[in-house]
């Protein structure tokens, strides 16, 4: 998925005033009122959320705009991408969003530089544009931050019981893997497994648009 420029803003960057293009993505413009659908359906009326890779920050100012009563918090490891997530803030003059923190999943102790704790963690499109390691640190991550009970949801496509789900993902998956060996789309098993290692239940996959899922897990269910 790749961003473009879109238009630029004034943003507050390490107090310092300076322009920050704003990307926009046609996938995330894609998806966003689909995730909703399902967000709407999990989350509480009040409480913090953590999107972990938020890319360009249109997910970010979206789901904050639609749950107002959620303070959302977006993250990425790339400074770029922070930049046009601040830039999609500063547009949405929402209270509820927060400027995006340096979030690496595949840091040691990534979890541990974030203060309180979250009812859901978000992650679209990430786990199959990163080596299998992201998967693990993410649910290292997650279960350090959520209380019994709190939220995982994934977002992308998924194998399942090892085989792909349609023809255009497996000619992605083998897209991605021409372009880094280590990425590839993953099984919906294999990441349930990882995550019954950190003490997280995948309680509920939703079939969404364009062959892709959502991946709801729960801390301490089952």
């Amino acid at each position: 998925m790749s961003d473009k420029p879109h238009s630029p803003y004034r943003v507050v960057v390490s107090g310092e005033t300076r322009s920050a293009p704003k990307h926009h993505a046609a996938a995330a413009a894609r998806n966003t009122a689909p995730i909703i659908e399902v967000l709407r359906g999990i989350l509480p009326e009040a409480g913090r959320a953590l999107e972990v890779a938020s890319g360009t920050g249109q997910h970010a100012a979206a789901f904050a705009e639609a749950f107002p009563g959620i303070d959302w918090q977006p993250s990425d490891q790339d400074a770029g991408a922070r930049d046009s997530i601040a830039a999609w803030g500063a547009e949405s003059g929402l209270g509820n969003l927060r400027m995006p923190l340096d979030l690496d999943v595949l840091r040691t102790g990534w979890a541990d530089a974030i203060d309180g704790e979250f009812d859901l963690i978000v992650c679209i499109n990430m786990i199959h544009i990163s080596p299998w390691a992201a998967c693990e640190g993410l649910m290292a991550g997650a279960v350090r931050m959520l209380p019994e009970g709190g939220l995982l949801y994934l977002y992308g496509p998924y194998r399942r019981d090892g085989e792909h789900t349609a023809p255009s993902n497996a000619a992605f998956d083998e897209s991605l893997r021409g372009r880094n060996p280590a990425w590839g789309i993953r099984d919906m098993g294999e990441v349930a497994a990882v995550a019954g290692l950190h003490g997280m239940t995948l309680e509920r996959t939703v079939a969404m648009p364009t062959n892709n899922f959502s991946l709801i897990f729960r801390k301490g269910a089952g």
